[in-house]
């Protein structure tokens, strides 16, 4: 009786980690749930905040001197952003605060099959003497080339390199912390919007952009620590439940989200140097400076937190915390100091992953870090829940299955194509790729 029991015990022991997998898969339908943004633009389509401003933005959009409909326009300036669309004139009415210069865009995925815009987009509108300021799109034939499918699938593959390498900044940092703590921790979203946040303040105060990013990875990593000081610590030492933690942690994204909110508004706001012209490299592959930049730098980080974990005795210490927090605890490792570490190291590696990401979609928002929670955890899971080098794959495999699927499927859902992935790893693989599966018995 007694040896039945105990084997009981360890099989719920051994199988537990795995059932909190499916936690994860419910708290998501929490933490996604349609949130209340607030309204940037408030009108019937085509004009939008002109009761409410006495400056007014008007927009024409014509081809072959004809107007043309339905066409999305964007005005954003400052913290302000607001879209309407165009009416059967070809026109749109946009209210605006200040009389400061305003950009205006035109989605040229709303112009008709074969039209494109001749000449800048954006404009850049600036008022005079009116109360309004005019913005003029002339549109012209679309006479771009069409390229094969296979140029378009290399190109997609390296677009989704270099995702996938961004997406493994912070994916390691998650794999890492749930490794040595076992807390699956939803709030690393906001530790990555945290990151571009500090770096577009960093750039405001006047330092140059590059000690901007510095500084604001340094911060993210500073913010890592504070959160476990202040939160998770205590609650270890309580022996509080990974589920109730688990439960915390969304909450602690929502808090932080709706802060992000308060301080930098509901609006786009862009680092330097986003976007700029793309460079033949080879064959169909055309990167941008940034791209280029965002790779390399990517890489480097990667192979520094790769030596760090297989050739430092903290990092071997790390590994051995994630294998067996008890028996490293026994054999002397200092387990308080070592979470500690791995805190900072995640909060920087999601900092950095956060300007990047600002750069790859571009611009900062305050809820940019929750739209690739999913494709996190789903690297994390087919990886390999606390293995950092699982977590490395799995970023890479769901960065370029997210951009190449955009060759089947409308762009829009492209990442619903990670929870596939998650569901069928969970489903026929729970350990991930590099995961060990647990022996009962």
């Amino acid at each position: 009786m007694r040896r039945a029991t105990h084997a009981v015990r360890a099989t719920d022991r051994r199988t537990s980690p795995w059932r909190g997998l499916w936690f994860i898969i419910a708290a998501f339908f929490v933490v996604f749930l349609p949130t209340a943004a607030p309204a940037s633009a408030q009108g019937d389509g085509s004009q939008v905040n002109v009761e409410e401003h006495d400056q007014n933005v008007v927009v024409n959009v014509r081809y072959n001197n004809e107007p043309v409909a339905d066409v999305r326009i964007v005005v954003s300036g400052g913290d302000y952003e607001a879209e309407a669309v165009t009416d059967d004139r070809g026109q749109v009415r946009v209210g605006v605060p200040t009389t400061d210069p305003y950009e205006v865009l035109l989605d040229e995925e709303t112009l008709p099959e074969g039209v494109t815009v001749e000449g800048d987009n954006p404009i850049t509108v600036a008022y005079g003497s009116q109360f309004f300021a005019p913005a003029n799109f002339f549109l012209g034939e679309d006479v771009r080339e069409t390229a094969s499918f296979m140029s378009q699938f290399v190109e997609r593959l390296f677009n989704g390199l270099n995702f996938g390498l961004m997406l493994a900044l912070a994916s390691i940092g998650l794999s890492l912390i749930f490794g040595t703590t076992g807390l699956t921790n939803f709030a690393h979203a906001e530790m990555v919007t945290f990151g571009a946040i500090m770096a577009l303040w960093m750039w405001n105060l006047g330092l140059p952009i590059l000690l901007a990013i510095v500084v604001a990875v340094i911060a993210s990593g500073a913010f890592g620590w504070a959160f476990d000081a202040t939160l998770w610590r205590p609650l270890r030492r309580r022996g509080i439940g990974l589920v109730q933690m688990m439960i915390l942690t969304i909450g602690a994204s929502l808090a932080g989200r709706y802060i992000f909110l308060i301080f930098i508004g509901g609006g786009t706001s862009q680092l330097p140097g986003t976007g700029g012209v793309k460079h033949q490299i080879i064959g169909p592959i055309k990167l941008s400076t940034i791209d280029m930049v965002s790779m390399a730098l990517s890489l480097i980080v990667l192979l520094a937190v790769s030596y760090w974990l297989l050739r430092t005795r903290i990092g071997k210490a790390t590994r051995a915390v994630a294998d067996n927090r008890q028996l490293a605890a026994a054999s002397g490792i200092d387990v308080e100091r070592v979470t500690r570490i791995v805190w900072v190291i995640g909060g920087a590696l999601a900092g950095l992953s956060g300007v990047l990401w600002a750069y790859f979609r571009p611009g900062i928002k305050w809820d940019m870090g929750v739209q690739i929670l999913l494709l996190i955890f789903a690297a994390v899971v087919l990886g390999g829940l606390g293995t950092a080098f699982g977590a490395l794959i799995g970023s890479l495999v769901i960065g370029i299955l997210v951009e190449t699927s955009t060759l089947w499927i409308p762009s829009d859902i492209k990442y619903v194509g990670a929870l596939g992935v998650l569901v069928i790893v969970l489903l026929f693989r729970p350990q991930g790729l590099l995961g060990r599966r647990e022996r009962v018995g």
